[in-house]
């Protein structure tokens, strides 16, 4: 079942929650709305459901417009949060509990619901905790439950709102990749809300980013984060490492520090991203760019050394960051205090007022270069 977002507005008083936003959601894929605290997605999630009426705009459902209709008609599973369980019930009367609520034409038999949650309960592979009760769970095994209770009505579309919150990493982790495979069976239509960039990024088909009561950016995850088209989208997929500077003579240049841009020639205030990955440490400066900075801190937790570093000569409003590869860092030695410098290989240049930005790729230059020689 796909679902279009066709203009919709919300307003809380003086407060504009939702400004104008149109979405189509593909159908049987799992789509993620990520954004920071009062972007709007909660929002957009609870107008989809029917638990909160828009101002104007539409939804529909497979091309029918339910916007009218109430949460009861339009055959929603939705998952909180903070899992929402009923604590007087045992974990297989919770899972029923949607089915025996139903108008009796269309309650299903009483064999027929318990056959229903025993499917369940296996495919939530928690069959053997049917009698107990959410206390005698832990965080994980109760969101599990709310999913089994979300789809046993077998609705047209599952929607969660940060469905892993409230619970551990390593649990989340486990969590996330469960859904993932449970949606690759059944191929329901999903979105879910969350605030966690890496979360999205793996779990999700399709990617809404949203601020301000705006949807940014719309992608693949991969996609999304290649070819980011904001400032904003950048600054909320992670850290970047940004230098602000004036473009001079194909360079831009901030005190100490300066980048060559091959290619750009107009001279204007400019703001280069580099994200961490894109950036290699030199004990010397390079060709292309001389950007001193002297390490503050050193992470060997991880699958790479996360190195902290802080401008020397120029200013940065944050702490850059640049990974490298064990075997690299027990080859060079970094240590804490010494001046290293950066050395970009791809790079995305914001130009002005710029709204998406320019990608400057090194390495190609310097192949392109190299071969014509």
């Amino acid at each position: 079942m796909s679902i279009t977002i066709d203009q919709i507005n919300k307003n809380f008083g003086g407060f504009q929650a939702l400004k104008n936003v149109s979405l189509d959601i593909p159908e049987g894929q799992l789509t993620a709305l990520l954004g920071p605290s009062g972007s709007g997605k909660t929002t957009l999630l609870r107008i989809i459901a029917g638990l909160e009426s828009s101002d104007s705009g539409r939804i529909l459902f497979g091309g029918d417009d339910v916007s009218q209709l109430h949460v009861r008609d339009r055959n929603i599973g939705f998952v909180f949060q903070h899992y929402a369980l009923f604590r007087h019930l045992t974990v297989a009367e919770n899972i029923a509990f949607g089915l025996e609520s139903l108008p009796k034409k269309q309650r299903p038999s009483k064999q027929e619901i318990r056959q229903r949650v025993a499917k369940l309960l296996e495919m939530i592979q928690l069959p053997e905790l049917a009698k107990r009760y959410p206390a005698q769970l832990s965080g994980g095994q109760k969101q599990r439950v709310a999913l089994a209770r979300a789809l046993a009505t077998q609705p047209r579309i599952l929607l969660l709102d940060e469905p892993f919150g409230a619970l551990d990493a390593k649990v989340r982790k486990d969590l996330r990749r469960w859904l993932r495979a449970l949606h690759d069976e059944y191929h329901f239509t999903s979105i879910f809300v969350t605030h966690d960039q890496e979360e999205a990024l793996e779990l999700s088909d399709q990617v809404v980013v949203m601020s301000q009561g705006q949807v940014e950016q719309v992608n693949s995850p991969t996609g999304l984060y290649a070819r980011p088209e904001s400032r904003f989208v950048f600054d909320f997929l992670g850290h970047v490492n940004v230098l602000s500077g004036l473009v001079k003579g194909q360079k831009l240049v901030q005190g100490d520090a300066w980048v060559s841009l091959p290619g750009i020639r107009q001279d204007q205030e400019a703001q280069l991203y580099l994200r961490p990955h894109e950036v290699q440490l030199s004990r010397s400066p390079a060709a292309k760019a001389r950007l001193p900075l002297r390490i503050e801190a050193i992470s060997l937790i991880g699958s790479e050394v996360r190195i902290e570093l802080a401008p020397e000569g120029w200013q940065s409003d944050e702490i850059w960051e640049i990974g490298m590869s064990h075997a690299e860092f027990a080859r060079q030695n970094p240590t804490r205090g010494e001046l290293w410098y950066a050395v970009p290989d791809v790079g995305h240049l914001f130009v002005a007022n710029s709204v998406q930005p320019s990608t400057i790729d090194w390495q190609y230059t310097e192949a392109a270069n190299a071969s014509n020689m």
